[in-house]
C-alpha cells in the first residue's frame, strides 16, 4: 500500500489497518494515533520519530524496523516480532510488549518505564542506559543482552534469565533476584542497595566497586566472585558461601556475617565488623593487618 492512500484513510478516520502490508515503506515521523496494526508486515520499514501512541501492534512484523525515537508509549506489541528492530531512544512507557521477540534488537537509551516485557525474548539485545524501572520482565529472556547503565528500580525479575549478561553500572536498588541465577554476571559497579539476593546464585560474579548498602545475601553464593572495593555496609551475608572470592577493600562495616564461609577469601584491605571473631571462622582467609582490622581486634592465627 502507497503511504499517500495509508495517510488518507487515516485523516477520513479509518483507524483499522489490520494486516496491511507496508515492508519497507518510509514513514517517518508519521502520525498514527490509536490504529490498529495487528498482523502487520512492516519489516524494514522506518517509523523513526513516529507518533504511535496507543497503536495496537499485536502478532506484527517489525523484523529490522526502524523505530528510533518514535513515541509508543501505552502501545500494545504482544507477540510482535521485533528481531534486530532499532528502537534506540523510543519512548515506550507503559507499553505492552508480552511475549515480544526482540533478540538482537537496539534499545539503547529507550524509555520503557512500567512496560510489561512478560516472557520477551530480549537475548543479544543492546539495551545500554535503558530505563526499565518498574517494569514487568517475569520470564523475560536477558541472555548475552548488554543492559550496562540500566536502570531496573522496582522491576519485577522473578525468572528472568541473565546468563551472560552485562550489568555494569545498572541501577537494581531494591530490586527482588532472591534465588535467580547470576552466575558470571558483570554487575561491576552497579547499584544494589537495599536488593533482595537471599539464596542469588552469584558464582564468579563481577561485584567489584557495587554498591550493596543493607542488600540481602543469605544463603547466597558468591564462591569466586569478584568482590573487590565492594561496599556491603549493614549488608546480610549470614551463611553466604564466600570461598575463593575476592574482597580487597571491601566495606563490610556492620555487616551480618553468622555462618559465612571464608575459605581462601581474600580480605587484604578489607573492613569488617566489630563482633567477626565470634560469628566466622578467619583461618583460611587470605588477609594483611591493618590499622583497621587491628583495631577491630582481627587475628591471621
Amino acid at each position: 500500500m502507497k503511504v499517500s492512500y495509508l495517510l488518507r484513510r487515516y485523516e477520513q478516520g479509518e483507524i483499522d489497518f489490520t494486516g496491511i502490508d507496508l515492508q519497507g515503506v518510509d514513514l517517518r515521523g508519521v502520525i498514527l494515533i490509536g490504529v490498529n496494526l495487528s498482523k502487520a508486515n512492516l519489516m524494514g520499514a522506518n517509523l523513526s520519530r513516529a507518533f504511535l501512541i496507543r497503536v495496537k501492534l499485536e502478532g506484527a512484523c517489525l523484523h529490522r524496523t526502524n523505530l528510533s525515537f518514535a513515541k509508543m508509549n501505552e502501545a500494545f506489541l504482544g507477540d510482535a516480532d521485533l528481531t534486530k528492530a532499532n528502537l534506540s531512544g523510543a519512548f515506550l512507557v507503559k507499553s505492552q510488549l508480552p511475549n515480544v521477540q526482540m533478540s538482537g534488537a537496539i534499545l539503547v537509551g529507550a524509555n520503557l518505564r512500567a512496560a510489561t516485557l512478560t516472557n520477551a525474548n530480549l537475548c543479544a539485545g543492546d539495551l545500554n542506559g535503558i530505563n526499565l524501572r518498574g517494569a514487568d520482565l517475569t520470564g523475560a529472556n536477558l541472555k548475552w543482552a548488554n543492559l550496562g547503565g540500566a536502570r531496573l528500580s522496582a522491576a519485577k525479575l522473578a525468572g528472568t534469565k541473565f546468563t551472560g549478561v552485562n550489568l555494569r553500572g545498572a541501577c537494581l536498588n531494591g530490586v527482588n533476584l532472591a534465588q535467580v541465577e547470576l552466575d558470571g554476571v558483570n554487575l561491576s559497579q552497579a547499584r544494589l542497595n537495599g536488593a533482595n539476593l537471599t539464596a542469588a546464585k552469584l558464582m564468579g560474579a563481577n561485584l567489584s566497586y557495587a554498591q550493596m548498602r543493607a542488600a540481602r545475601l543469605s544463603r547466597a553464593n558468591l564462591t569466586g566472585a569478584n568482590l573487590e572495593g565492594v561496599c556491603l555496609k549493614r549488608a546480610n551475608l549470614s551463611s553466604a558461601q564466600l570461598s575463593d572470592a575476592d574482597l580487597t577493600d571491601a566495606d563490610l562495616t556492620d555487616a551480618q556475617l553468622k555462618g559465612v564461609k571464608l575459605h581462601r577469601t581474600r580480605l587484604t584491605g578489607a573492613i569488617l565488623p566489630e563482633s567477626v571473631q565470634q560469628n566466622i571462622e578467619l583461618s583460611s582467609a587470605i588477609f594483611s593487618l591493618t590499622s583497621s582490622s587491628m583495631s577491630n581486634g582481627m587475628s591471621a592465627s
